[in-house]
């Protein structure tokens, strides 16, 4: 076991126990003329927050913890699309539309990717979700199981959105829960800094935060 200096209090950490799962850092929301873009949104906030993703994505595979990475996506017939999804959101391009980068948010198209500083390493698994929790419509909880996972570590966009989601999800189901605060962001840093003290607010009442040092101090990289 080792101790992680958390918020709202100390975490015990379980190596044996413990992964990183990455939420939706793709083309789409990360790039400029992607669908995040599209929205109106500034995407060099979500960008600010690459190094620090990529540094505690290095520091779990250096403990040789597993990392698992998730996709927002759709099939590409949209079978998986409820219309009050795609009926929102920017009048000239919505999911499903070509848009710069491919079709918006569509399984296999270019905008759909990873980006390249955070690309998967091979035997890493990537989650293509059609919903913002990464357990709907998903094998995710599959997964979480046959890796004996019980502590889960979270970076990713959005803060509020589809993290926090997944966040919630995952208490729900048992797992103890950990923010990376300087490897999440969102397109509104107070909607990330709501998110962040919902999350620890109440003794933890969804999980704990912390930084991307603290937490690599504690899996000792």
């Amino acid at each position: 076991m080792a101790r992680l200096d958390a918020e709202p209090f100390a975490l015990e950490i379980d190596p044996g126990a413990l992964g990183l799962v990455v939420i939706d850092m793709q083309r789409d929301f990360m790039e400029p003329g992607g669908f995040g873009a599209s929205l109106g949104n500034d995407v060099s906030l979500l960008r600010a927050i690459i190094p620090a993703a990529a540094r505690l994505i290095e520091g779990f595979r250096a403990a040789g913890l597993p990392v698992i990475h998730t996709r927002e996506c759709h099939r590409p017939d949209l079978s998986d699309l409820p219309p009050a999804k795609r009926d929102r959101g920017a009048p000239t391009l919505r999911i499903g539309d070509p848009g710069p980068m491919g079709r918006v948010l569509i399984a296999g198209e270019p905008g759909a990717d990873i980006i390249p500083e955070l690309c998967p390493k091979a035997g890493e698994v990537v989650i293509d979700k059609p919903g913002k929790g990464a357990f709907h419509a998903t094998n995710f909880g599959d997964v979480l199981k046959e890796k004996g996972l019980r502590q889960l570590v979270f970076a990713g966009v959005t803060t509020e959105v589809c993290v926090q989601t997944t966040m919630r999800e995952a208490n729900d189901r048992g797992y103890e829960c950990i923010l990376a605060t300087d490897a999440t962001e969102s397109y509104f840093p107070a909607f990330k800094q709501a998110a962040i003290d919902m999350i620890r607010a109440q003794g933890a009442i969804v999980g704990w935060t912390a930084s991307t040092d603290q937490i690599r101090e504690a899996i000792g990289v």
